[in-house]
């Protein structure tokens, strides 16, 4: 897969709705009913981080469920990548971009939004050929003001920010022309996931499915 390529697959994936939940999942048991939850309020993209243990099996579930596309985020080696894909993971997600993780998505066909925090960082990524990318930790950095400024000379380059996006700032991020989908955890709450409460997880989902673009 070439990083264009690449960078075309993981915006069809960002286009699928305007938010793509942030998902750290402790218990592989309640990922086949959070992916359907959440793909029933109307967000089908989901990106579970390999953050815990539990978090290849989670993809594993997820990707059985109808609907959904799950990717893999927090990807740093390459070895992350491999195992990714093997459990089903079908994009990946990474908090930056080494030449040896996009040398690895590139020879396993995973599409990657690699993440940037700078504009010398989102135009050596743009030189190698990929124009979809992660802007991280977007709230830290900035925020919307922020990514609005690196995007006034880098126009080609989409984004999905992520890292402190929130229902309420969500908007700001989603009004920029450079901005494809945001990333957050919010409609996903721990305590809903333990509870089992999938209704008001979908509830949640079609809030954020709703915001406009």
């Amino acid at each position: 897969m070439t990083p264009q390529e690449s960078s075309a697959a993981a915006a069809k994936v960002c286009n699928l709705a305007p938010v793509i939940p942030v998902l750290v999942i402790d218990d592989a048991t309640h990922a086949a009913n959070l992916a359907r939850a959440l793909v029933a309020g109307g967000l089908p993209a989901l990106e579970v981080t390999l953050r815990t243990p539990a978090a290849l099996d989670a993809i594993r579930e997820m990707a059985a469920v109808p609907g959904g596309v799950v990717g893999a985020g927090t990807l740093l080696t390459a070895k992350d990548v491999e195992n990714a894909k093997a459990a089903g993971a079908t994009f990946g997600v990474s908090p930056g971009a080494t030449d040896r993780l996009l040398d690895a998505c590139e020879a396993n066909d995973l599409p990657l939004l690699p993440g940037i925090s700078t504009a010398t960082e989102a135009m050596r990524l743009l030189e190698r050929g990929y124009w979809v990318m992660k802007f991280f930790p977007a709230e830290a950095n900035g925020g919307p003001p922020a990514l609005k400024a690196i995007g006034a000379p880098l126009p080609q380059i989409k984004f999905c920010p992520t890292g402190g996006v929130s229902l309420k700032n969500a908007p700001d991020y989603l009004s920029l022309s450079n901005t494809l989908c945001v990333g957050g955890s919010w409609v996903a709450p721990a305590d809903k996931v333990l509870a089992g409460d999938w209704a008001a997880i979908t509830a949640l989902a079609a809030e954020a499915a709703a915001l406009s673009r």
